[in-house]
C-alpha cells in the first residue's frame, strides 16, 4: 500500500493523469511527456497540499472558530503555528472510486458529522481528459436535516516548462486582492489596478512572493475566468474555472521544503475567500438535500 493509497490512472492521447485514494486529489498530470502538475510520488505524503481537494472550506479559518445559525463551532487547528484551521476536512480521508474508464475517473466521499462541523455531505469528483486538456467536475450534496455552510477549492501546482517560476510570466485578470495579516488572514481589500499585484497584462513573476487571494475576477465570454503562466520557450499553462469559483489563490511556494520552493506556482480556484466561515463572504448555504457543482480545468501548450 502506498502512502497516497490506491492510484487511478486515466489517459487520452499523449495526456496522463493520476488520482489518489487519499484526499481524492490529482497526484500527476502530464501532457506530451511534460509534467504540467508539480506532483509527488505515490509513496510520498502529499506535500504542500499538492493537487488536494479543499472542502468544506478552502484556505484558512481564524482560530478554527465560527458561528452558524447562531451556534458556535470549534474546529481543530491544523495550522498550529498560526492558530488556524486550514483547507477543510477531506484532504487525508479515503475516497472511493464509483466509475473508472480509460479517460475519466469518478471518486466519492461521505463526510460524516464531527465536532466543529456537524453536517453530513456527499462529495463527488470526476476527473477527465480530452482534446481540451484536463477537466475536474465537483459535486456536493447536503445529507443533513439543516442548512450546511460550504466552500470548496483545489490546490494544483503547475509548471509551464521545467524552468523556475521566476522566469515565467503570469496573467490573471481580477480587480481586487485581499490584504493579509501575519497569519495570512484577511484584514481588508485593495484594488489591483496599477499596483504591484496587477497581472492583467502578462509580466514576469521574478522574485515576487505570492500568497495572494484575488477576487472580483474578470470573466470570459463563456463565463469562465482563468490564470495563465507562460515559460520563456512559449509554453503556457491555462487554469480555468467556471462561475461557481469566484476567487483565485496564487502561491509561489516560498514556505515549502527547499527542493519544492518556487519550483512551481499553486493556482487555486476557490468558491469563497479565506475565513469565509467567519465572514460569510461568498459562503454557500446548502439546504437539506441541496446541491452544488462546479468545474475547472487545465490546458497546456502554446496557447
Amino acid at each position: 500500500m502506498t502512502a497516497s493509497g490506491t492510484q487511478w490512472t486515466i489517459a487520452h492521447g499523449d495526456q496522463v493523469a493520476v488520482v489518489t485514494e487519499v484526499g481524492g486529489g490529482l497526484r500527476e498530470y502530464q501532457a506530451g511527456g511534460v509534467a504540467v502538475l508539480d506532483g509527488y510520488s505515490a509513496d510520498e505524503i502529499c506535500p504542500g497540499g499538492a493537487g488536494q481537494q479543499l472542502a468544506p472550506w478552502p484556505n484558512r479559518l481564524r482560530d478554527g472558530a465560527y458561528k452558524y445559525g447562531g451556534n458556535p463551532y470549534q474546529l481543530p487547528l491544523t495550522e498550529p503555528a498560526h492558530h488556524n484551521a486550514i483547507h477543510g476536512l477531506v484532504r487525508w480521508l479515503p475516497w472511493q472510486t464509483v466509475q473508472h474508464s480509460a479517460d475519466a475517473v469518478t471518486v466519492e466521499l461521505t463526510l460524516h458529522p464531527r465536532p466543529g462541523y456537524p453536517w453530513k455531505l456527499l462529495l463527488r469528483t470526476t476527473y477527465s481528459l480530452g482534446p481540451n486538456g484536463l477537466k475536474a467536475h465537483h459535486f456536493a450534496e447536503n445529507l443533513s436535516q439543516s442548512d450546511a455552510p460550504f466552500g470548496f477549492g483545489t490546490h494544483p501546482y503547475v509548471r509551464a516548462s521545467a524552468v523556475p517560476i521566476n522566469d515565467c510570466e503570469l496573467l490573471v485578470k481580477a480587480r481586487n486582492r485581499l490584504l493579509l495579516d501575519g497569519r495570512n488572514l484577511p484584514i481588508g481589500a485593495a484594488r489591483v489596478t496599477g499596483g504591484e499585484f496587477d497581472y492583467s497584462v502578462a509580466r514576469k513573476i521574478g522574485a515576487t512572493e505570492l500568497d495572494l487571494a484575488l477576487g472580483d475576477v474578470v470573466r470570459n465570454d463563456d463565463g469562465t475566468s482563468d490564470v495563465v503562466v507562460t515559460a520563456p520557450d512559449g509554453n503556457s499553462v491555462r487554469v480555468w474555472a467556471d462561475e461557481a469559483f469566484k476567487w483565485w489563490q496564487l502561491f509561489t511556494g516560498d514556505t515549502l521544503a527547499p527542493e519544492r520552493r518556487r519550483r512551481s506556482i499553486a493556482i487555486e480556484p476557490m468558491t469563497c475567500p479565506p475565513d469565509a466561515l467567519r465572514s460569510g463572504r461568498d459562503l454557500i448555504h446548502l439546504a437539506p438535500g441541496g446541491t452544488w457543482d462546479g468545474e475547472w480545468g487545465i490546458r497546456h501548450g502554446v496557447l
